[in-house]
């Protein structure tokens, strides 16, 4: 076994591995860059080293900073955790090259499952059903036109060839819409992962996302670990996950179907460690989407069903160590559900929402599990994604593990910034969830996104800047309350004093609508982050709705839209700035009344 890991990443992830390396008796290595010197992960290590400023370029994605540092600390491997370098077939061959052992597949199976084309061709090849689309690169426009119209149909899917998490994801519903989704797609698949190819497939309009986790190391044992249904997601991103599916959507028969899919694809590819083979369930019918040759971010829901320690596996593995288990030993128990926490704003459209964090506290209690990377008074920074936490819990059945799930929500507390966390809370409380929807049209519904606003009343609707939120506890009769208080600033100096653990006095948040905040010609910007591209010239003619730019924050492209049809007459800043939540991006101003006719 290995006697010092370095941990190639940050956050809860990373946490998650120093922990599992505390309980095997491994010296643990975190790195962190200039954004997160005083974020939590580097604390939790034994070791911590200092990897540079600048976005993650510069840093978590640097590949010989990484190994420079684990030949300067003594590092014999290296876990990437999930996202950055993960799944960079270059990196895992550059630390095999230097004598570290990547802890995770051979190059080659993330080389050949890195890129969806070749994955596609290959599972083909292996007998393992794909969704019908192509198996190559669509060089142009111009093909994606005649293969979308002769061979697959609309609606069609664009995608990445190596994209992945909702990146390079566009689909076309009708012909008109093609030239958007292809070059929408292409265009992410080269800002995030260095490569514009695309491919198509043929669209399934409402499939549930359901994939089977892996173990495999290297004497040839090859299990999978049971099914995980991720269907609730916003722009292909998940938002909830649980293990086992619901018993009406996976019986045994469909499990032990998804699993052979799983091995299968595992074995074609010499697979070692832990992995998950993605699929689209429609009806009966399973198709393979993707294979994630790393530790998922939902790995938590699989290992609170099984009992086994996914992450320890995984190095075991890496360390040529046989499983620990064999497929006649996996049993399913219970119902587990996972929330990701993230720093977004559900009533606007998930919107990014960083920023400082003041006083934090996780729940507890039986079955309560969190996995974060946050503290008290900290931040989360719009270099990173919006993860704030994995709150993951388990029960009994599937409708238990909802109860306490809620209750756990209920509990959460963090302080100063706003997380999806009342957004989980209505949701699992709907009939669509108990029915086991993918909860599409709830997801999808601007109105009911905004009705899951916990002061929807004061934050959306008011744009008053001289009002502040007071939150008192009073007792009546003996009973305790907690009071929110909206009203005019006090004079200074009469501020009430906010009870021990209580919130004091603060500012009414801006509202963040379409044209809010800056006066009926200005647009402002919703949220925090970077001027991806302007699509608008001083002088154009919009539509209200019509594309104005594209604001890249927290590893998410944000498309902002004309809150009003005018003239642009003044850009107020320009592609690759830095931009501010509230801040101006243009004025758009209407075209003046005809004059009545005499």
């Amino acid at each position: 076994m290995f006697s010092k890991i370095l941990v190639a990443n940050r956050g809860e992830i990373a946490i998650r591995v120093f922990r599992a390396c505390k309980e095997m008796g491994i010296t643990s290595v975190a790195v962190y860059s200039e954004t997160d010197r005083n974020a939590l992960h580097p604390t939790k290590a034994d070791e911590a080293y200092f990897i540079g400023d600048g976005p993650a370029s510069e840093n978590y994605l640097k590949v010989d900073k990484i190994i420079e540092v684990a030949k300067e600390c003594g590092a014999e491997a290296i876990h990437p955790g999930y996202g950055f370098l993960s799944e960079n077939a270059p990196f895992a061959k550059a630390c095999e090259d230097a004598g570290i052992v990547f802890i995770g597949p051979p190059a080659s199976a993330i080389d050949a499952m890195g890129s969806k084309t070749k994955a596609r061709e290959l599972m083909q090849k292996a007998g393992v059903p794909i969704v019908p689309g192509t198996t190559e690169a669509v060089e142009t426009y111009e093909d994606a036109v005649r293969i979308a119209r002769d061979e697959i149909g609309y609606p069609v899917a664009v995608k990445a060839a190596s994209g992945g998490g909702g990146k390079g994801f566009r689909v076309a519903l009708t012909e008109d819409k093609l030239k958007d989704a292809y070059e929408g797609a292409s265009r992410e698949g080269e800002k995030f992962f260095s490569d514009g190819t695309v491919y198509l497939e043929r669209y399934l309009p409402e499939p549930r996302h359901v994939e089977v986790q892996i173990l495999a190391d290297t004497h040839g044992n090859v299990i999978h670990l049971g099914e995980r249904d991720c269907s609730i997601q916003r722009r292909h991103q998940k938002l909830i996950e649980e293990s086992p599916a619901p018993s009406w959507v996976v019986d045994e028969e469909m499990r032990e179907r998804i699993g052979k899919i799983g091995i299968d694809a595992a074995k074609a590819v010499n697979y070692v460690g832990a992995g998950t083979i993605e699929g689209m369930l429609q009806g009966d019918e399973y198709f393979f989407l993707e294979m994630n040759t790393r530790v998922q971010v939902e790995h938590c829901v699989t290992e609170m069903t099984t009992g086994i320690d996914i992450v320890k596996q995984g190095i075991k593995a890496a360390a040529g160590l046989p499983l620990d288990y064999k497929q006649e030993d996996i049993e399913l128990r219970g119902h587990a559900i996972e929330c990701r926490i993230n720093a977004e704003s559900a009533p606007r459209n998930f919107a990014p929402a960083p920023g400082p964090i003041g006083n934090y506290k996780e729940p507890t209690g039986p079955g309560v599990r969190v996995d974060s990377g946050v503290q008290a008074f900290g931040e989360v920074s719009p270099m990173y994604d919006p993860m704030v936490a994995k709150l993951i819990v388990w029960d009994a059945d599937r409708e238990q593990a909802t109860a306490r799930m809620i209750r756990a929500l209920e509990e959460y507390e963090i302080e100063g910034l706003e997380t999806l966390i009342p957004f989980h809370k209505a949701l699992l409380s709907t009939e669509d969830w108990a029915k086991g929807s993918i909860c599409k049209d709830l997801v999808e519904d601007q109105d009911w996104l905004k009705s899951t606003a916990e002061d929807a009343g004061e934050r959306y609707e008011s744009d008053d800047e001289d009002k502040v939120q007071s939150d008192y506890v009073v007792e009546v009769g003996g009973k305790r309350f907690d009071v929110k208080v909206f009203g005019d600033a006090p004079a200074y100096g009469a501020a009430p004093a906010a009870a021990p653990g209580a919130a004091g006095p603060k500012k009414r948040e801006k509202r963040a609508a379409k044209g809010g905040g800056g006066g009926a010609d200005r647009l402002d910007s919703p949220m925090q982050g970077n001027m991806w591209k302007i699509v608008v010239a001083e002088g154009d003619t919009v539509e209200e709705g019509q594309l104005v730019c594209i604001i890249e924050a927290m590893k998410m492209e944000n498309e902002i839209v004309a809150h009003k049809a005018g003239t642009v007459s003044k850009l107020h800043i320009a592609e690759g700035d830095p931009i501010t939540a509230g801040a101006p991006i243009a004025d758009i101003t209407s075209a003046p009344a005809e004059p009545a006719a005499e």
